[in-house]
């Protein structure tokens, strides 16, 4: 099965138009605002309302106030949000929302028995590890670490480009793979060739 592609960290209307024309299938938007790639609440639901149908929005939360949260949604119509700090499976679910969760591998995490405190996420975020920030760093994990019977769909994220996206989908067979650097001409800034390049390497594997 071809993997369902994400591109992360995206800011203005005219860039996300162009990524969607190049395939992806879901859009990341940032409301983490020490990342380059934050968004405003403002920009977001112009992005959202650009955006034609079957193609998933997703909203990017830290360890945010719960506050935050409620103030985007009321404003920005999003499928689907995405937290990415130490959020508990409660604070996950309180927005009556679908979400995946965002985990940073690195040895001797059971992703088992995370997946299963998080079982009602739609999927769970492989990212990785790094001390200097909670995602969107261009690192790559050690994929092996990844275990064959995770009992939720696998998002793959965490140092992927054009160049490694194909050994990555062969090697671990991701329900869907998720890049943000990786498809960038600098910090925070998209690449629409670089993601062209990137969905149809991905699109090739099966």
């Amino acid at each position: 099965m071809t993997p369902r592609i994400k591109i992360c960290g995206l800011r203005d209307v005219a860039s996300t138009q162009a990524v969607v024309a190049k395939g992806a299938d879901a859009l990341g938007l940032v409301f983490y605002e020490p990342s380059p790639r934050y968004v405003s609440i403002n920009t977001a639901h112009e992005i959202v309302a650009a955006t034609p149908p079957f193609v998933t929005t997703v909203g990017l939360f830290v360890d945010a106030e719960p506050s935050l949260v409620e103030g985007v949604l009321r404003t920005v119509p999003l499928d689907l949000l995405q937290f990415h700090g130490d959020e508990s499976p409660e604070y996950c679910r309180a927005f009556g929302r679908p979400y995946i969760k965002a985990v940073r591998v690195k040895p001797g995490l059971d992703l088992l028995e995370f997946a299963d405190r998080y079982g009602d996420a739609r999927g769970l975020l492989c990212d990785a590890y790094s001390a200097a920030a909670p995602g969107g760093t261009g690192e790559r994990f050690d994929w092996s670490l990844l275990p064959d019977n995770l009992p939720l769909p696998l998002i793959l994220s965490g140092g992927l480009t054009p160049a490694n996206v194909v050994e990555a989908i062969r090697m671990v067979r991701p329900w869907a793979v998720d890049v943000s650097s990786g498809v960038e001409s600098s910090k925070g800034v998209k690449d629409v060739e670089l993601v062209g390049r990137f969905v149809a390497a991905a699109r090739t594997v099966f």
